[in-house]
């Protein structure tokens, strides 16, 4: 195999993005997070800011619901001239799109939006899936921001929620359904190390990957 992609979905809290770096430095390969959306951006020349309000949730949509069929169709790029251009589908398309290239071009870590999804078909992709329990949620979102126990509890239940919509919405599947991914790691019972040598483990045994 001459290079691989590790998607990662997570809980918010879980430490997923940490996990995401971390391998990244681990395997001596490049992390794409929010980097997506300025590569979205260069490459459609609709404003990152547009992107930014977009990533990893939906506006519109007053509560949650389960899409039976995904909103993301393959490669469907919306020309300048349409009067859809700068939609959430279209920006979408577009990540998707910088997601395929770079998968078809050097080993990454692409960390939310889909990816695990978009790269559904591809040989060299390992789907990783981030979780933990709430109190442990709780504790690592404490570290990050100066709120109550109560603005945390909603800031964690707000940002899966929307993670969740996103994911159903584009996907047409359920974000927290095991069998979407290769591997699910609770960072509350496993280290960071810990979790790190498992997935190189599986890379090695179940992806024939030299790491």
């Amino acid at each position: 195999m001459d290079n691989y992609v590790i998607t990662i979905q997570r809980t918010y809290g879980s430490g997923g993005r940490t996990m995401g770096k971390l391998l990244a430095e681990e395997l001596g390969i490049d992390c794409y997070d929010m980097e997506i959306l300025r590569l979205a951006s260069d490459e459609s020349g609709i404003r990152e800011e547009l992107f930014g309000k977009a990533d990893e949730k939906l506006t519109g949509f007053p509560s949650f619901r389960i899409v039976k069929s995904p909103a993301y169709l393959d490669d469907k790029i919306i020309p300048p001239s349409e009067s859809d251009f700068t939609s959430k589908e279209n920006l979408f398309n577009y990540q998707a799109k910088v997601i395929k290239e770079l998968a078809k071009t050097s080993s990454c870590i692409i960390i939310g939006r889909c990816a695990d999804y978009i790269l559904r078909d591809y040989d060299n992709v390992i789907k990783l899936y981030f979780y933990a329990p709430f109190d442990d949620c709780m504790e690592r979102v404490r570290k990050l921001y100066f709120l109550d126990d109560k603005a945390i509890e909603k800031r964690i239940k707000k940002v899966d929620k929307a993670r969740a919509e996103y994911y159903e919405y584009y996907t047409g599947r359920n974000f927290f359904d095991a069998s979407n991914y290769d591997m699910c790691l609770n960072t509350g019972s496993l280290s960071y190390d810990k979790c790190k040598e498992m997935v190189k483990q599986y890379m090695r045994i179940c992806k024939n990957i030299d790491v």
